[in-house]
């Protein structure tokens, strides 16, 4: 039995949908724990690209069990949508498994997300506004729906009466738009429900005992440790947990159960929506990392911005997921650069940090304090081995080992899953 956590090691979009995909193909349960549809992976197998939002990433393997845990919040209509596209691309999608204790997003979730969004003003947040927050916030206030509850009329018709007169309220007075009928939203939802009932099920006593059976689990994780509702940047996060830690809770079960836990970071660093971002760059250097690496959104489209890569970021998520490895990815779009920085510390008002701050105001009056390293200027993303890198590429990835203190157990060189480098075993 081994139970692999795979986690974000940045503000998210580090690529974590190509390395599930590549470790999948050895686990046969893949199992994702927290987040909604605002979340987006693209991954390219055999040369062909699929772009998921809450399906995991093993599904591409037909022989992979793949889960939507407790801790995940499902748009009923987008996951049917992702699950139509996938069938429509030939995969099976017939291993899938939803948690009867997820919560569901409802359309005045959606709504209020975008009003909330819009009152903020020039404070915007950078949601996504597909109704992931509201959702997560009815989900604390003990006023959610669950999956489950969608197979009991009068328990879902009781619970959406309840919420509709306090969201209709709140539409109507506190923001003077049209309320929801108890109508339109029944009818779509009774059809959602007779599709997904084949999929839900008690998702933790499947987790449980596949490894009870000695089955390999990979817990996927969606955004990145910096957005996480805790240990993120405040308030510039997402609404669940998408840390180490959360995966116990978003799957049910107990830490002891977990093995190794992976974070994923790109060889570069990218932040999308608002707040402080301490090596973000600017100029030429920076819109060709950003062309290289098409660095868009898989959900929104929105451009990415994009820095060098941060080790005091990596410091803190090492120590806040208890990293036992690092993926990196996209190395590959470095390859032209003569000269690469890594930022060390930061400095603030005349004194270096080493460690990462909490307080927001810190943080974006931190300046990175570099180190220089050479480039390398060759192609890498036909090598199959670490011997086949650039001697300045080998010596860069020893460099962040060194200062981060973690091993790196997988390079990526390129989107395919060929272009894949194993340096340590996972499972």
């Amino acid at each position: 039995m081994s139970a692999v956590v795979l986690i974000g090691a940045q503000w998210g979009d580090e690529g974590k949908g190509k390395i599930t995909d590549y470790l999948a193909g050895q686990a046969d349960v893949v199992a994702r724990y927290q987040g909604g549809n605002n979340a987006g992976h693209t991954v390219v197998a055999e040369g062909r690209e699929y772009k998921l939002h809450l399906i995991p990433s093993g599904i591409l393997y037909p022989q992979t069990a793949c889960v939507i845990g407790n801790g995940v919040v499902v748009d009923p209509e987008v996951l049917l949508h992702e699950l139509d596209t996938l069938k429509e691309q030939g995969i099976n999608c017939e291993n899938l498994h939803i948690s009867d204790a997820a919560h569901v997003i409802m359309p005045y979730h959606r709504r209020l997300d975008a009003l909330e969004e819009e009152e903020r003003g020039g404070n915007k947040l950078g949601t996504t506004c597909l109704g992931i927050g509201p959702a997560y916030s009815d989900k604390t206030a003990r006023i959610g729906i669950r999956m489950g509850d969608l197979f009991d009329r009068a328990g879902f018709m009781d619970k959406l009466h309840r919420n509709l007169e306090q969201k209709n309220r709140l539409l109507k007075t506190g923001y003077y738009r049209e309320s929801f009928t108890v109508e339109e939203i029944w009818e779509p939802f009774q059809a959602y429900a007779c599709r997904l009932k084949k999929y839900v099920k008690d998702t933790s006593l499947f987790v449980n005992r596949a490894l009870d059976a000695g089955q390999h689990v990979l817990f996927e994780g969606a955004q990145g440790s910096l957005l996480d509702l805790d240990h993120g940047t405040y308030p510039y996060v997402t609404s669940s947990y998408p840390t180490a830690g959360g995966a116990c809770l978003g799957m049910g079960v107990g830490p002891t159960r977990i093995n190794h836990v992976i974070g994923v970071t790109k060889a570069y660093t990218t932040r999308v929506g608002e707040g402080p971002f301490p090596t973000e760059l600017f100029g030429a250097v920076g819109r060709q990392i950003h062309e290289r690496g098409r660095e868009f959104g898989t959900t929104t489209g929105r451009p990415r911005r994009c820095g060098w890569l941060d080790l005091v970021v990596l410091r803190y998520t090492a120590r806040v997921n208890g990293l036992t490895s690092l993926a990196m990815t996209k190395l590959d779009v470095l390859d032209h650069l003569s000269s690469i920085y890594i930022c060390t510390g930061y400095v603030y008002q005349g004194q270096v940090l080493e460690e990462f701050p909490h307080q927001l105001e810190v943080l974006g009056a931190c300046r990175p304090q570099y180190e220089e390293l050479p480039g390398w200027q060759e192609d890498t993303s036909g090598a199959a081995t670490l011997s086949q890198l650039p001697g300045n590429a080998r010596h860069y990835l020893d460099r962040v080992e060194e200062l981060t203190g973690v091993p790196i157990s997988l390079v990526a060189i390129g989107p395919g899953r060929h272009q894949t480098i194993p340096l340590k075993p996972v499972f």
